[in-house]
């Protein structure tokens, strides 16, 4: 039996410890209550209820439309899924960023109402203020950093963030104003490995890289990618452990097949 099957539940303390021993933390995003239970089974260590859900969940082309409802509703189902694994709910735009009374609000939602052990909110020091109000309340803040989605229009496109001296030193003190502010981990997504590793070495809270190299302290993908569920597009960072898009479609497609030449349901199958 390995450390992490003795651990009963993944917190904050745990995922601190996880780093000071150089265990690489595996984290995966989950919108509903069958793939979540599923995913905690697996030995997952945090699930991240993502604002991708706008993208892979609800047909949008951003993160943007996504609301607090949306947020609180898909939470919840994952919360109660869970046994072991960290559920983090994801901040959803202007649920955060117009003042740090209704990010608090908002932030409070998550654990009151959907269960959520924490919460991640996009940016650096412009959130600094905020993660700070958020964390003396008790509730655990993820940090992300790099590419954030949110800020898409502001970046032109899904991006490379931190390629150049300036952006990269940015990158760097922003996690660490994070760090002091009191996140727990911070995301790092899409940034070269090189300022990954620096960035890592520099903090004593864990990062968790998605197209940000190996020597994060651990690695975040989208469970519809990495299953090969979502083909709208996918980013070149994205491994696919399997292809459950082809998998769905030949069962329909045999479902379909059995219906029409009456071949279902047989005697096995009816009551």
């Amino acid at each position: 039996m390995n450390k992490q099957e003795k651990i009963s539940k993944i917190t904050t303390a745990v995922v601190r410890e996880m780093k000071k021993r150089k265990e690489k933390i595996a984290m995966l995003t989950a919108y509903d209550y069958s793939t979540a239970a599923v995913l905690d089974q697996s030995g997952i260590d945090i699930l991240l209820v993502g604002d991708s859900l706008g993208m892979v969940i609800l047909g949008y082309d951003s993160t943007l439309p996504v609301t607090m409802e949306d947020m609180i509703h898909h939470t919840r189902a994952v919360s109660r899924a869970t046994k072991r694994a960290m559920v983090i709910g994801d901040m959803p735009f202007m649920s955060y960023q117009v003042t740090v009374e209704e990010a608090l609000y908002n932030a409070g939602r998550f654990l009151q109402e959907a269960g959520a052990h924490g919460v991640k909110l996009e940016g650096g020091r412009e959130v600094a203020e905020t993660t700070r109000r958020i964390t003396s309340t008790g509730i655990p803040v993820m940090s992300h950093l790099g590419l954030t989605p949110q800020s898409i229009h502001q970046f032109g496109g899904f991006k490379v963030q931190g390629e150049n001296d300036a952006a990269a030193v940015r990158i760097l003190e922003d996690a660490k104003i994070l760090e002091e502010a009191g996140a727990f981990s911070i995301v790092l997504e899409c940034v070269p490995a090189t300022l990954a590793k620096t960035i890592t070495q520099s903090l004593t809270i864990p990062t968790i890289g998605i197209g940000a190299g190996i020597d994060c302290d651990g690695q975040v993908l989208v469970v519809n990618d990495m299953l090969g569920m979502f083909e709208k597009f996918t980013p070149r960072f994205v491994k696919k452990y399997a292809h459950l898009n082809v998998q769905m479609k030949e069962a329909v497609q045999k479902y379909i097949e059995e219906v029409r030449t009456c071949t279902f349901p047989d005697k096995e199958h009816t009551l």
